[in-house]
């Protein structure tokens, strides 16, 4: 993988008030999980964390869900019961970040005032 490049995985369920967003470290171990629940969450997520959008979808501005958003979406506030109901009922979404062209040190190439050179 060269500079920059990168996969971001996540899971967004959309729910009656807002939308959730789960982000899956291992996609292969997680589409194993979906037909195998016996293989611990902690095998491709790496922050339980859940994130909250604020009814903007999966692309929105993205903080921690409180307790009682949890419980007023999911009817519970124990955040692995529902990071298991986001995984089984949301939608999967990739995103890849193509990698980095062009100069990889400037500072090596000279002065940044126009027409000195380092000598």
């Amino acid at each position: 993988m060269t500079k920059g490049e990168a996969t971001q995985v996540k899971v967004h369920y959309k729910g009656k008030d807002e939308d959730f967003i789960i982000f899956v470290d291992d996609l292969e171990t997680y589409k194993k999980w979906q037909s195998d629940k016996s293989i611990p969450l902690a095998h491709f997520i790496s922050a339980f964390k859940i994130f909250v959008t604020h009814k903007q979808g999966a692309q929105g501005q993205m903080d921690g869900a409180s307790k009682s958003t949890l419980e007023n979406e999911f009817g519970v506030s124990n955040e692995d019961e529902v990071i298991k109901k986001i995984l089984e009922s949301g939608s999967l979404q990739e995103s890849e970040f193509p990698d980095r062209q062009g100069p990889k040190n400037d500072a090596q190439k000279g002065s940044i005032v126009t027409g000195q050179v380092a000598r």
